[in-house]
């Protein structure tokens, strides 16, 4: 679902951003020189797969997002498996 659809690339920048640390989509967007419809649409796909979390509530502006404790225990298999795709 990462990697290997459409978009995965984006998908795993933005995982290994959340990683160092939690950001908004504008952040996000700023980071990864992404725009904010697409940074917003990986953002949606992630947390529907429960891979990130809203930790703050907001719905909308503002809501922050880091990765989920089961994306955490499994950063490593996700690195591992991003390698081998090279």
């Amino acid at each position: 679902m990462i990697a290997g659809s459409r978009g995965g690339v984006n998908r795993a920048r933005i995982i290994k951003s959340l990683h160092e640390r939690p950001y908004n989509i504008n952040q996000l967007s700023k980071e990864l020189d992404l725009d904010y419809k697409t940074i917003k649409h990986h953002i949606d796909t992630l947390e529907d797969h429960d891979i990130i979390f809203n930790f703050t509530g907001k719905k909308k502006y503002g809501a922050m997002y880091s990765l989920s404790n089961r994306m955490e225990e499994n950063y490593s298999i996700f690195l591992d498996i991003l390698n081998k795709m090279k």
